[in-house]
């Protein structure tokens, strides 16, 4: 129940639930999602070699996207990056 002796005024404005937006598009879903496609195309053992004067955003920031979206689709990914590249290849999971 809500009760309130005195209305104080709002800080923000309101809307409808069903108009929220549920979808988070972050800043390096592009980049991350293009990094997650190549990887699904190339062959054990070969790396891929992303110019790091293509990200929008500093390795670092790109490597924790890339780190996120890979734990949560339950894939087993590697990095290394050098004064040029980052570079990303599937880790290979012993049997």
């Amino acid at each position: 129940m809500k009760t309130s002796t005195k209305k104080r005024p709002m800080n923000f404005t309101g809307m409808q639930q069903i108009d929220v937006p549920q979808g988070r598009n972050g800043k390096h879903k592009e980049i991350v999602t293009r990094i997650l496609s190549d990887l699904d195309q190339i062959d054990d053992g070969v790396a891929l070699k992303v110019p790091l004067a293509a990200l929008a955003d500093s390795k670092e920031k790109v490597r924790s996207a890339l780190n996120r979206a890979t734990r949560k689709g339950g894939l087993n990914v590697a990095t290394a990056s050098d004064d040029t590249f980052l570079y990303v290849w599937n880790e290979l999971v012993p049997k």
